[in-house]
């Protein structure tokens, strides 16, 4: 069916880890050595693989975010004195098959049921995105992704953004973006996109440039924003 939504958009783009793959699988697959000390793992590494690509882009020294990946979880074992064998390249290999949230694979079917576009647009590489989407079986519903890499940095530079309608071709104000990161979201909408800011951590809301135009907890509840159920 066509959409007829308060969120007008003619193709709905994703963030990729945080919003349709959950990052902290990869530690939670290895509690049999962890232990409940996963999620601290999980956060020292996610705050500094950020910190990293902000980092990296300031001083204008591109790597791709795989390089970033392990330098950021090369520090994070360092700092918490987590020095076990194979544990690294584990934790390496589980970050190339993440899991999905519980709801994206039928959100997805959901947009594309109504006959509207779907694509990625990610810090990841081209080569871990497409193991993440190829094993989560999600790569039938999805009609582009796109990797930072094409343009050589990292969100929130608006070269990315910018990316998403070059290649979509469609104006910037006719791309839904969505992405659970608050920055990344403010930005998508401080460059001219409609925003779902789905905001699954919590966070506060920032004081940065842009405005989302929706706060949703879980992507479960977009195909009713827009219209596609």
């Amino acid at each position: 069916m066509a959409a007829n939504l308060s969120l007008a958009a003619r193709a709905y783009v994703f963030d990729a880890y945080g919003t349709l793959f959950d990052f902290v699988s990869a530690t939670r697959r290895c509690r049999d050595v962890l232990g409940d000390g996963f999620d601290k793992l999980t956060a020292l590494w996610r705050e500094k693989q950020l910190q990293y690509t902000w980092l990296r882009a300031a001083q204008g020294r591109h790597a791709d975010f795989w390089q970033v990946t392990g330098d950021a979880l090369d520090v994070s074992l360092e700092t918490l004195m987590l020095d076990q064998p194979g544990l690294r390249d584990r934790l390496m290999g589980l970050y190339l098959t993440l899991d999905t949230f519980p709801e994206v694979p039928e959100v997805l079917q959901q947009l594309k049921a109504a006959g509207l576009k779907t694509a990625i647009l990610s810090n990841g590489t081209p080569e871990m995105l497409d193991s993440a989407v190829k094993h989560a079986g999600i790569d039938g519903l999805l009609d582009a992704v796109f990797s930072v890499e094409e343009v050589g940095a990292y969100k929130p530079d608006p070269r990315v953004y910018q990316l998403a309608v070059d290649r979509l071709g469609i104006p910037a104000s006719q791309i839904s973006f969505q992405s659970s990161n608050a920055w990344d979201a403010y930005a998508a909408s401080a460059f001219g996109m409609k925003v779902v800011w789905c905001n699954r951590y919590r966070q506060r809301k920032e004081r940065l440039p842009g405005h989302p135009d929706h706060e949703i907890e879980t992507l479960a509840e977009l195909p009713r924003i827009v219209g596609a159920v």
